[in-house]
């Protein structure tokens, strides 16, 4: 099989890229590198030969005539994400996110089938208005709250992605797949996100160690649990058109233990300090997998300690290798 893993230089475009080498395809890479990284471990899949890599700004419309059309499948994981990314400059966001999911609509022919990387922002405002339960099913209302929250960018951007490629693929005649990712974590996925974040504050002897939203509650998921639902669904043919909640619904933890298991794994013991949860930030996120359990049969596989631990030790190594890069973040990012 031949795959186009666009913004597969990323933390789940890697991640996925790595999976679907060693299931055998040949894979084209294509990224900007503004947050994926050309790395040791993206070299090794150039060595493999298994993968082409190639540097491309796929909100110009020109990039495409660049891409290989021969392929069988195709994953759209290229966006700006990161809730201070998305803050500091919501019309980014939307730009780069909208064109990018537009311009493959344009560059599609008959034949591949299609994955777009969504989120559970999009119902996130259904939750906190009580419109929403949790576990939260795929079939819910969509609410954005308020238009001007630079916040809410992200989600937008998304809802319009997944409007284009539900519509635009099926009049190419392609088939597409809408997986919506809920807090997926793991190595290598930056420094913007709760659970590395919490561990290079941890790891930089914060003390006393700020934790924000601590009453609020999360369902996170190993990136290879997620990357496990993304093949599947890219195998079943039921699963064509529709929109799918991928996470881990198994184990919901609020942010205040998740922060005590981050702690204990670190081996550090600081005073804490509650602070208020970010602006437009979701009290409670937990996706229901009914659908993706029916389609695929999946199940999730990595506990959160085992996950938390397989991560904190990949940035224990990043921080003791790059102590320059390594400077403790700010915080307030519960996603």
């Amino acid at each position: 099989m031949r795959a186009l893993v666009l913004g597969g230089a990323g933390f789940i475009g890697l991640h996925l890229v790595e999976r679907l080498v060693a299931d055998g395809h040949a894979v084209t890479v294509v990224d900007d590198f503004s947050r994926g990284r050309d790395d040791d471990r993206i070299a090794g899949l150039r060595d493999t030969g298994a993968v082409d890599v190639r540097s491309a700004d796929l909100t110009v419309p020109a990039a495409w005539d660049r891409l290989p059309d021969d392929v069988d499948q195709v994953y759209l994981l290229a966006a700006v994400v990161g809730v201070r990314n998305v803050e500091a400059d919501p019309a980014r966001v939307l730009r780069v996110n909208t064109l990018t999911a537009a311009h493959l609509v344009d560059w599609l022919r008959p034949g591949p089938r299609i994955f777009f990387s969504s989120t559970s922002e999009v119902y996130a405002g259904g939750v906190d208005a009580g419109l929403v339960p949790v576990p939260t099913p795929e079939d819910v209302p969509v609410t954005i709250a308020e238009v001007s929250s630079p916040r809410l960018a992200y989600a937008i951007s998304k809802l319009a992605g997944e409007a284009l490629l539900l519509h635009g693929a099926r009049a190419r005649g392609c088939e597409v797949v809408v997986g919506r990712f809920h807090n997926v974590y793991g190595p290598r996925m930056g420094t913007d996100h709760v659970i590395p974040e919490m561990a290079l504050r941890a790891m930089a002897g914060e003390d006393p160690f700020r934790i924000w939203g601590a009453d609020q509650f999360r369902a996170f998921c190993h990136v290879d649990d997620a990357v496990e639902a993304v093949v599947r669904l890219m195998g079943v043919p039921a699963a064509a058109g529709q929109i799918v909640h991928i996470g881990n619904d198994s184990e919901q933890t609020n942010i205040a233990d998740l922060a005590k298991l981050v702690l204990r794994l670190a081996g550090v013991a600081p005073d804490v300090v509650h602070l208020p949860a970010p602006a437009n930030s979701v009290r409670r996120r937990c996706p229901d997998l009914t659908r993706l359990r029916q389609l695929t049969g999946f199940e999730p596989a990595v506990p959160l300690e085992e996950g938390v631990r397989r991560t904190l030790d990949w940035y224990r190594g990043w921080f003791a290798s790059a102590p320059d890069r390594a400077e403790a973040p700010h915080g307030g990012t519960p996603s």
